[in-house]
């Protein structure tokens, strides 16, 4: 049995939740598509000689049999008695975060004071994280003081995460100033979204 990858299969982190049943499945003949953690779809094409069977849903299924593949609907509870010990010794996949930020400030939005609570939860179910904290800015101002105030903004980041525990020798805190647009503007614009910190814990 083989699989590939159907048009709706786009996300690299299904592909690793994908994985993680595999290395069980394929021992038995089992292929079993697990569901993304924020919901979105994703699909897997599974090959067996010369049919195909296409896994679009969360939990559906294939097994491998003499005669040909059987495709059926899995469940959490099959997934956990057959693989849950394989489950459990993969590492948690990597998160990212995205906290914006008051014009010209290192304080953080009252949407992204919500955003950031959401992130120390996530943050703290890793038994040891690492973090890479990035600030950037809009293109309000020079290239210095936009460096400048990038680094702040990750610098006050990484004081809140400390002070929520986080140890500081797992936190690398830079700044990219101007360099990394998210939303592409033209010089001296105030773009809100690109006043931002990037937590990615790994």
């Amino acid at each position: 049995m083989t699989t590939s990858p159907s048009a709706s299969f786009v996300a690299a982190s299904v592909a690793l939740a994908f994985a993680a049943c595999l290395s069980g499945c394929y021992n038995t003949g089992t292929v079993i598509l697990l569901p993304e953690k924020d919901g979105r779809d994703a699909a897997v094409e599974v090959k067996q000689g010369k049919d195909a069977y296409v896994l679009d849903k969360p939990y559906a299924a294939v097994q491998q049999m003499p005669a040909g593949a059987l495709p059926y609907a899995s469940d959490p509870k099959e997934v956990e008695a057959r693989f849950g010990a394989a489950l459990a010794a993969q590492p948690r996949r990597a998160e990212s975060f995205t906290l914006n930020f008051e014009e010209g400030k290192d304080e953080l939005t009252v949407e992204s004071k919500r955003v950031f609570e959401t992130a120390v939860v996530e943050i703290t179910k890793y038994p040891v994280p690492d973090l890479v904290v990035v600030g950037h800015t809009d293109t309000v101002g020079t290239d210095q003081l936009n460096d400048a105030l990038a680094l702040k903004r990750a610098e006050a980041v990484k004081a809140l995460l400390v002070a929520r525990g986080i140890a500081p020798a797992n936190i690398e805190a830079v700044g990219r100033g101007k360099r990394e647009l998210l939303v592409k503007t033209a010089d001296q614009v105030a773009e809100p979204r690109n006043r931002r910190v990037e937590i990615v814990v790994r």
